[in-house]
């Protein structure tokens, strides 16, 4: 057997049959169980318009996500995957884009690009919305289509040698075998109503900040307006009276008019409330803690401390751990027995819970040296090695 061959079968964890998949072409982000008659099926581009270009609380939350990511400090065995994974690739860093992908989309593409001795030299992360899946006959993915505008270049999940060419990341999904689920589908109603409530609470102000009043035509006699009068009366106060520009303008009446200003009561004036609640559902998808987004009146934490805690508790590091097992995966042919992890103890969210443990691990008596290392999860000395 070849070198390429075998390395090809390592790859591959050896030659087993594996249980057909459906593999007919199912987009992204399609509704599994049909569409609902009151809700059109999520579109990525119009979430992505709507959400990170449009909403600050979810382009806040996001950017929260990915550049927590990035930032994290991390364990890297090789050198050469430092370099790899530190270096931006098209002006782009690729642990916050990665991480941005995975919780927009669900899913993020890497494609490996190799030197003229087969090394890996660069990692790029495509386009996720641009990507689709091309299964075999058994419904595992063969190749991947990167479609720009009018042209596709297909990427096979390996080249002739045997070596990966994409590695496909993905988050769970229950009702697909190809494709992962992101949080921006499950934050569009959220986003919806923030937005609606922003459009309507500027509308009000560009308006006085109450509703348009209501003229009322009174001249004793049970005559109205002749139909050329209503729609004369309806055009000047759509051209010389609407608007923000005609604000606090005089108006004439004539003829039995009256202007009768309307206004609203505190209770529908408090759209305020409304944001808020519509901000933290944004907050809940994206597995951020509200209070580090500025939210009033969300005293679910104790203080930032404990916030932040759980923010890497219970979305940085389980999104990064993924990331990482996800490239280290995809780079084993090249760099075996590769560790890729974040350093817990260098990670300023978690001192205090590190220093206790710490503490807990080294006052165990009962415990020798290499137990103790590897509970706290470093390295153990080598056999015979004296300490």
């Amino acid at each position: 057997m070849s070198l390429f061959e075998s390395l090809r079968s390592a790859f591959k964890a050896g030659g087993g049959s594996r249980v057909p998949l459906a593999h007919g072409f199912v987009p992204p982000y399609a509704l599994a169980l049909g569409v609902q008659p009151t809700r059109v099926a999520f579109e990525y581009r119009r979430g992505v318009r709507e959400a990170f270009l449009n909403n600050p609380v979810a382009q806040r939350a996001v950017r929260i996500v990915a550049d927590g990511v990035a930032a994290a400090p991390l364990t890297i065995s090789d050198p050469k995957v430092r370099r790899l994974l530190e270096a931006t690739s098209a002006g782009q860093s690729l642990l916050e884009t990665l991480a941005a992908q995975l919780v927009l989309h669900g899913n993020a593409f890497v494609q490996v690009m190799r030197d003229e001795s087969g090394l890996p030299t660069e990692l790029f992360a495509l386009r996720p919305e641009r990507m689709a899946v091309i299964a075999g006959a058994d419904g595992w993915p063969v190749a991947y289509d990167y479609q720009v505008g009018g042209s596709t270049v297909r990427l096979p999940v390996e080249d002739a040698d045997g070596w990966p060419a994409v590695i496909h990341l993905k988050t769970f999904h229950p009702a697909d075998d190809h494709y992962g689920a992101g949080c921006l589908s499950a934050a569009e109603g959220a986003v919806q109503i923030h937005n609606a409530a922003a459009a309507w609470n500027r509308a009000l102000l560009e308006n006085a900040a109450r509703p348009s009043g209501a003229l009322v035509y009174a001249n004793g006699d049970s005559a109205g307006l002749s139909p050329d009068q209503f729609d004369r009366l309806k055009e000047e106060l759509a051209t010389a009276f609407s608007g923000s520009n005609n604000a606090g303008r005089p108006m004439l009446l004539e003829g039995g008019l009256q202007w009768q200003s309307l206004s609203l009561s505190p209770a529908e004036m408090d759209f305020a409330q409304l944001k808020a609640a519509a901000a933290r559902d944004i907050a809940l998808a994206f597995g951020v803690p509200p209070m580090l987004l500025g939210l009033p009146g969300d005293n679910t934490y104790a203080n930032y401390r404990e916030a932040s805690k759980a923010l890497w508790r219970l979305t940085l590091l389980p999104l990064a751990g993924k990331i990482l097992a996800g490239l280290a995966e995809g780079l084993e042919p090249w760099f075996p027995r590769l560790d890729l992890a974040v350093d817990l103890d260098r990670v300023p969210a978690l001192a205090e819970d590190r220093e206790r443990l710490w503490a807990q691990v080294s006052g165990a008596d009962f415990l020798d040296t290499d137990e103790k290392r590897s509970l706290l999860g470093l390295p153990v000395r080598a056999a015979g090695k004296q300490p």
